[in-house]
């Protein structure tokens, strides 16, 4: 996506790191300022279709690292949902232990009392078989050794039900965060393309083909084949094979913001579920991806690598050999094969 006439390889870099989304963009200018000129109003001319294409595919870009964003959120969102339903069953769990040993207390005590009326010292002081009353001591003096374990647990266990609802309320409060996060994403992601289809409205069908075409892709593959080729590209084993094979499934597929298929793909929800096809779990974005195998760099790459693209790892695609990658690039352009070079290339990783 956005601009791909930079060509940029740094596979030596130490680290790359999220980059804060941009929440003011440039804007361009469609009503230009009329004038007169001998009493006729000139209005400025319309931008060009070279730069609606420049601004429409700033404004994908923009969206991208938003949808990246919003992916993070909502993975942060139901990870802290999960734990926080964890907390809440186990909370649960702890209190009605507690209360079974509450009740199994005052049980005991309300039975000693209806059977004794008196303490058991001086019942036992007024037994007149000496069997009776070493057998009765021994069974008082091991309740009370029960009941005083019993008392400790309960204030044990109070102390971990409070420390459980606690915890919980935390993570209730870092549920609302991320969700509170992943709205904002998502209205950076609806503003952006809202503004890119108001641009892109003001093109002719053809113009709006051209805007959309993807640099570099040119003549190369440019229409998504049916499926996979009757021969694959030799992968470096079975699983980067299988992620291939589903990759070439895709093809044509359309691309959806913070979709993961079957019927639509975000950039980093296509590369997820190819190598989930293959048995392997990859993290949810595009920054996390690459982080989930070794680093391979631009020379060495085989079918079934990730590479990604951009300083901020914003966009993410798989390689499939001959020069090739598939990848879900923005919205109007289904799944499709491109050159790998066609975007500023940073890095690429090899799962498995």
């Amino acid at each position: 996506m956005a601009h791909h006439r930079r060509r940029l390889w740094r596979p030596s870099a130490a680290s790359v790191y999220r980059k804060p989304i941009r929440t003011a963009a440039t804007t361009l200018t469609l009503a230009g300022a009329a004038s007169a000129l001998g009493g006729v109003a000139l209005a400025d001319p319309q931008p060009s279709t070279g730069e609606v294409r420049d601004r429409v595919e700033a404004l994908h870009h923009e969206a991208e690292v938003a949808t990246e964003e919003f992916n993070a959120a909502t993975e942060a969102a139901g990870e802290a949902r999960r734990e926080l339903d964890r907390l809440t069953d186990e909370a649960a769990r702890r209190a009605a232990e507690l209360n079974r040993v509450r009740d199994a207390l005052g049980s005991q005590a309300s039975a000693e009392y209806r059977a004794a009326g008196l303490p058991a010292s001086v019942q036992l002081a007024l037994s007149s078989d000496p069997d009776e009353f070493l057998g009765r001591a021994a069974q008082v003096g091991r309740s009370g050794d029960r009941q005083a374990r019993a008392l400790l647990g309960v204030q044990e266990q109070l102390r971990e039900v409070e420390r459980l609802r606690a915890e919980a309320e935390g993570q209730a409060a870092a549920l609302e965060e991320a969700e509170r996060d992943a709205r904002a994403q998502r209205e950076q992601v609806e503003t952006r393309l809202a503004e890119a289809e108001r641009l892109l409205a003001t093109l002719s069908e053809s113009e709006r083909a051209a805007a959309l075409a993807e640099e570099g892709a040119g003549a190369v593959r440019a229409t998504a084949p049916a499926g996979a080729p009757a021969t694959l590209p030799a992968a470096p084993g079975r699983r980067a094979a299988a992620a291939v094979a589903f990759a070439y499934a895709q093809l044509g597929k359309p691309y959806g913001w913070g979709a993961t298929g079957p019927d639509a793909y975000d950039c980093s929800g296509l590369t997820q579920a190819a190598w989930a096809a293959a048995g392997v779990s990859l993290p949810r974005t595009s920054y996390s991806q690459v982080d989930a195998g070794a680093r391979v760099p631009r020379s060495a790459l085989r079918p079934g690598d990730l590479v990604f693209y951009y300083s901020g790892l914003s966009h993410v695609g798989m390689y499939v050999g001959d020069g090739q990658i598939i990848h879900a690039s923005r919205p109007g352009t289904p799944v499709r094969l491109a050159p790998v070079d066609s975007m500023p290339l940073v890095a690429a990783t090899r799962p498995g």
